[in-house]
């Protein structure tokens, strides 16, 4: 009997002695785009609320959607989206309303960006579905050796001048409203059935003329500087200039004449979220005037707290919009970047 309550003894002793496994832990389940959450600023916010931060990155709004949508956003509690796209959470119901006075910090920012039932696409029947973090114009980015004087027009992507010489970007939404805006298409949000065969073979010589469709910014940097590309598409905008810049490249960055689709990205919560309180408090952290003026000055984004140097003239913004149909232009890109001729649309 002693030698039973001597071994029942000594195993509670080890329990109480063993180190509390990380797993202990909360943790926030963060799906952002590259540079919102570097690995020193999600170490800090791990330390002030003892907590671990799981950071996936994502590429592109078709690999944002595949991951929210297979799993009814359960496998994310937090992730960032521009207003665009978040239509199809909230329609959904992955995307859930958050409480803006759980976020303090939102006091801090700009006031049109203080003024959210302003921001298209932000709140609907009176909830808030999401905070504004960074937005940037999509612009074009040029080799300086290749233009004397700016390319006025993204129709320059399709020269074939330049073919093999361009990189354009791996998204099947914002190039269907590229090529329609190049079109002059009145909406290249709302592309009316009629002319999807129009865009579709346009892309098609989209895709004959570039050398490469990227993802990530890093990815368009490498390819920018191990090969004579005279134009890129710049998704990232800012962010892509300023990491061309720090390469070394020589580039001009300009907003063509067809002005330029714009993005606003916003955190927003899933409705798996498993500490509300948690998540909200990691969006007002990145609202923190170091954390924000981290990602202008790393990343070359604008923050929503100060006015940025750089921003292009409002008149020739094109603030991005839900599309008519996401499904349809994303089983067409499909078909396009595989090699359908021109003859299959």
């Amino acid at each position: 009997m002693a030698c039973k309550v001597s071994f029942v003894y000594y195993f509670l002793l080890l329990l109480m002695l063993a180190p509390v496994p990380a797993l202990a832990l909360d943790t926030l389940r963060v799906l952002a785009w590259p540079g919102y959450a570097d690995p020193d600023l999600v170490q800090a916010f791990e330390k002030r609320h003892h907590v671990r931060v799981e950071v996936t990155l994502i590429s592109s709004d078709d690999a944002l959607w595949e991951r929210l949508s297979k799993r009814e956003g359960g496998d994310f509690d937090v992730f960032a989206v521009n207003t665009a796209e978040l239509q199809r959470y909230i329609d959904r119901g992955i995307s859930i309303p958050l409480t803006p006075a759980n976020i303090p910090n939102t006091a801090k920012q700009q006031p049109r960006f203080r003024d959210l039932s302003a921001i298209p696409g932000i709140t609907r029947n009176g909830a808030v579905y999401a905070i504004p973090y960074t937005y940037s114009e999509m612009g074009l980015i040029y080799d300086r050796k290749v233009f004397k004087t700016p390319p006025d027009s993204f129709a320059s992507m399709w020269d074939k001048r330049y073919k093999g010489r361009v990189l354009a970007f791996q998204a099947s939404a914002h190039n269907f409203s590229l090529a329609a805006t190049v079109l002059g298409m009145r909406n290249p949000f709302h592309i009316d059935g009629n002319d999807f065969r129009r865009v579709s073979r346009h892309l098609v010589e989209l895709r004959r003329n570039v050398l490469s469709f990227y993802s990530q910014p890093e990815e368009a940097t490498e390819l920018f500087m191990q090969n004579r590309i005279a134009l890129l598409f710049a998704n990232y905008g800012s962010q892509q200039v300023k990491m061309l810049q720090n390469a070394g490249a020589d580039i001009g960055y300009v907003i063509p004449k067809e002005g330029a689709l714009s993005w606003l990205d916003c955190w927003s919560l899933t409705r798996g979220v498993k500490n509300r309180k948690l998540a909200e408090a990691w969006i007002d952290y990145t609202l923190e005037a170091p954390v924000s003026r981290a990602l202008t000055e790393r990343q070359g984004l604008s923050n929503t707290l100060e006015d940025p140097p750089t921003m292009q003239k409002s008149d020739k913004i094109i603030w991005l919009q839900q599309v008519e149909d996401a499904a349809r232009r994303a089983a067409l890109w499909d078909k396009i970047i595989s090699g359908d001729l021109p003859e299959k649309f």
